[in-house]
């Protein structure tokens, strides 16, 4: 392939990706001031009459959406060689692929993400095409100035028009992401086949894998434990093989899905994603509390109702194993999980460890407009807290305060949110032996309501084993 520096107008900086058919770079648009990407023809597919077609339908398809929940197409032209490009808006986010590279998302997050790309699939719809290979290399995320970021399809390589959908010859798509009637030559399709790899794209980001073959896929609560019955029961509703008992179209599993995640039905944009990723990789953390607890139980969490009477004003609670345990306010240990977590869900090293939340009310913990008193424990034998405790951010919330604390068993750091959505405020702890080890290293997170802060009174009962 000969260098290029320049296409037409744009400068180019450097390639964004490379695949059989087409090579995408990143370039600058001197005229509008502005990054925009500019996707090439590969030169061994340039004598391909029937490739330089399908290239130039996708940039035609993608014009004909005319959405801006699918990838905005600005300019095509020609190289001199004769190899096609167009000129695409960038998304300067990555992929949602990018997001699964540290492992499954919070269940909140994921399912406002795939809304989001539910609902894009139904603006194509609506245009009347059927993109035919929605996965999460295909969903990409751009930052607007307000710091929102919205999702877009792409990559239509593979898209029809709705018109012909009844009558495609040719098996298309990519296997787990592909419904059974895509996978068979001859087999007409209609929209509930992006539905089905909605579906697929929604129970990765869920789950960390990949769904398997159609009628195969293994329910998602087995490989996200804790995971909700209704959010289950929508996803694999997504995945029938059947497509009659599919979702009858985008837009109803994207309601859905918004139902579920607690966001308005009709919401056109996101707001920034949870975890925020620098080169593919994480970098800024903004956390609910909601959704960062819910993905940090691990493995079969049990739910128990304590019973405390006549209890000690300061009840000692502990995780299964007893390996953590801590005071709580009494009015505070009415439920409590205990089956540990995974620490990759605040970006350090994954694996099963201690871990524990006591509430007043677990159902509510879910959401921070609803008003809660509780402590989440975690310990975590790898990675630095303290760096992804000072990542952290709550946007909903007043950032009050930083702190260290120091005890006697414990020293660490302590960050306080006030004016939160429920009324009350979030404090966020890293923390390290007070003898000087390294290890083990503990998370904190505690959300109250009230004048009072029983923060370092809890922090002081901390005890590990």
């Amino acid at each position: 392939m000969h260098s290029l520096e320049r296409i037409g107008r744009y400068r180019l900086e450097r390639p964004l990706g490379t695949g059989a058919f087409a090579t995408v770079w990143l370039a600058h648009d001197p005229e509008l001031e502005a990054p925009v990407a500019v996707k090439v023809l590969a030169e061994n597919w340039s004598h391909r009459l029937d490739v330089r077609e399908r290239f130039l339908s996708e940039a035609r398809l993608l014009r004909r959406a005319g959405s801006s929940r699918v990838v905005q197409v600005y300019d095509i032209g020609e190289l001199p060689d004769g190899r096609p490009y167009f000129v695409m808006e960038y998304a300067d986010g990555g992929t949602l692929a990018d997001l699964l590279r540290d492992g499954p998302l919070p269940v909140p997050e994921a399912l406002a993400l795939t809304a989001q790309a539910a609902r894009a699939a139904a603006a194509l719809h609506e245009a009347g095409i059927v993109h035919r290979d929605i996965k999460p290399t295909n969903v990409l995320l751009h930052t607007a100035p307000d710091g929102t970021r919205r999702v877009l399809l792409a990559d239509l390589g593979l898209a029809k028009s709705l018109a012909q959908g009844s009558v495609l010859t040719l098996a298309a798509g990519s296997a787990g992401y592909r419904p059974p009637e895509q996978a068979e030559p001859g087999a007409g399709i209609d929209e509930r086949a992006d539905v089905y790899s909605l579906g697929a794209v929604g129970y990765e980001l869920v789950t960390g894998t990949v769904p398997g073959p159609p009628g195969k896929v293994v329910p998602p609560a087995r490989l996200r434990p804790g995971l909700g019955e209704d959010v289950a029961r929508a996803l694999l509703r997504a995945l029938e093989p059947d497509r009659a008992r599919r979702w009858p179209g985008a837009g109803a599993f994207a309601a859905e899905l918004d139902r579920l995640a607690g966001r308005p039905a009709a919401a056109g944009s996101t707001a920034r994603p949870r975890l925020d990723r620098v080169r593919g990789r994480l970098n800024t953390v903004t956390l609910s509390v909601a959704a960062l607890v819910a993905a940090a139980l691990a493995a079969v969490t049990v739910t128990v109702v304590l019973h405390h009477g006549g209890a000690p004003e300061q009840p000692r609670v502990a995780d299964a194993g007893g390996r953590v345990s801590v005071r709580v306010p009494a009015s505070w240990d009415r439920e409590l999980r205990d089956s540990g977590w995974d620490p990759r869900v605040l970006g350090l090293g994954p694996g099963h460890e201690p871990g524990l939340v006591v509430a007043d009310d677990l159902a509510r913990w879910p959401e921070l407009t609803a008003p809660v008193d509780g402590v989440f424990v975690g310990v975590s034998a790898h990675g630095d807290v303290t760096a992804r405790v000072k990542a952290l951010a709550h946007s909903a919330c007043h950032y009050s305060s930083s702190r260290d604390f120091r005890g006697a068993d414990w020293h660490g750091l302590v960050r306080a949110w006030s004016g939160c959505p429920d009324g009350g405020s979030i404090t966020e702890s890293a923390l390290v032996p007070a003898g000087g080890a390294t290890e083990p290293q503990v998370y904190v997170q505690l959300r109250q309501r009230g004048d009072g802060d029983a923060t370092d009174g809890v922090l002081r009962s901390l005890r590990v084993r």
